[in-house]
């Protein structure tokens, strides 16, 4: 009998267990271990800030997302015992392994920024990637109509590096809709060089941003925020003075990964970026957000590794050497505002490039180019990750990228 326990049961962990409880046999246990009730759409974070309130559809029972063949230990995990192969969980227990996946996700960290926290957190000061955050947010733009709105990535790895510009996009056309956007000042504060760090991206995407009049501070890293003030302060004692702050605050990986000697210095997992085992340890796999690779932390990433990771588990199983498949495939959708969105497909080695997506030449979906249709997609993508992201059914798209339909600029 191989045991197999995962750690964590968000959009990476579900996947690997659902997937893992199709295609293996019997001689496989799978035991999730997650404390959280609910299971909750991240994507969806994104919308409410701007009024949408379908909370309801954004959250569902942790036991309905996992298969019937998946136990699912509800409680948090302290330390995993790597010497004894056991994951030692709050109450005391110990969970056997032959086999671990760390699946644990990354955290916001406010208080790792001095000002964030305290008497203007969820006043003057906002984030939108937390449910508790995305909802205050909605409360206070509601009534704010003039002035200016700072957003600030701390710093990086963030989760969906693409949402900061899709939150100021769709700020634009709420602000536009209001009749207020000629009085909203929008500044997106960055540790980046630019709104888009790919050259293809930010040669073909750079009118965005002047189209919608965002102001970009590059190369801004926040050191402290003057909340009764309102100002953002850089280590470099640059200052950008706010109204509303919106901030993406550091990421950390879990407190029980870094206790437990398997993160680096912000609690990731150093992972082999093709094959996902750790570099620690032999016998330990990870995945998603947790991990330091070079890859987006994005759902559909979670679910192209989850493709490569299961075949490795099974061989690593058999004493098999891995494979070394995942290419650091990515895509998602860029929310543009005013019904439409644009798509990007990437990879460790290969920049977003225009062109068709999934069928070269037809589409329907555009690659580097705002649609309709892209946006259609961006809205149904919540029933395709209820219905066939999480329970690991098939879809028709590689989890190795294909440069078929893509478009490589020329040479000026």
């Amino acid at each position: 009998m191989k045991h197999l326990v995962i750690l964590g049961a968000g959009t990476a962990g579900t996947i690997v267990a659902n997937k893992m409880a199709r295609e293996t046999d019997a001689d496989w246990t799978i035991t999730v271990v997650d404390p959280a009730d609910t299971h909750l759409y991240q994507p969806g974070l994104l919308f409410l800030p701007f009024g949408a309130r379908d909370e309801d559809r954004m959250l569902r029972p942790r036991a309905a997302t996992l298969d019937r063949r998946v136990a699912w230990r509800r409680e948090a995990f302290e330390l995993v015992d790597r010497d004894a192969r056991q994951v030692v969980l709050a109450s005391g227990d110990r969970v056997p392994y032959d086999l671990l996946v760390v699946a644990t996700g990354s955290e916001i960290r406010p208080s790792e920024t001095p000002g964030l926290l305290g008497p203007e957190w969820h006043e003057s000061i906002h984030d939108f990637y937390t449910l508790e955050g995305a909802q205050a947010l909605r409360e206070r733009l509601a009534t704010f109509d003039r002035g200016r709105l700072v957003l600030d990535v701390v710093e990086m790895p963030i989760k969906c590096p693409v949402a900061p510009l899709e939150f100021l996009f769709l700020a634009d056309e709420f602000f536009t809709k209001k009749g207020v956007r000629d009085q909203v000042e929008l500044v997106l504060a960055t540790p980046l060089d630019g709104a888009f760090t790919k050259p293809v991206c930010n040669s073909v995407l750079s009118y965005l941003i002047e189209e919608k009049g965002i102001r970009i501070e590059p190369e801004f890293n926040a050191g402290e925020v003057d909340a009764e003030g309102h100002v953002l302060k850089s280590y470099d004692d640059r200052e950008i003075p706010y109204d509303l702050l919106v901030t993406i605050p550091t990421h950390f990986g879990a407190n029980a990964i870094s206790a437990s000697g398997l993160g680096n210095d912000t609690g990731f997992v150093p992972t082999h970026p093709r094959s996902l085992r750790t570099k620690l340890d032999d016998h330990i796999f990870a995945l998603g957000d947790a991990t330091d690779l070079k890859s987006s932390k994005a759902g559909s990433v979670a679910h192209f590794q989850a493709d490569v990771l299961a075949d490795n588990l099974e061989r690593a199983a058999a004493g098999r050497s891995l494979d070394d498949g995942f290419d650091g495939h990515a895509n998602c959708f860029i929310e543009t505002g005013f019904g439409k969105a644009l798509l990007i497909d990437f990879n460790y080695d290969v920049e977003p490039l225009p062109g068709k997506f999934p069928l070269p030449g037809i589409g329907p979906m555009n690659l580097l180019r705002e649609s309709r249709i892209n946006h259609a997609g961006k809205l149904a993508f919540r029933w395709i990750y209820w219905n066939a992201l999480l329970p690991a059914r098939h879809l028709p798209v590689s989890s190795q990228m294909s440069m078929r339909g893509k478009v490589r600029p020329t040479a000026a």
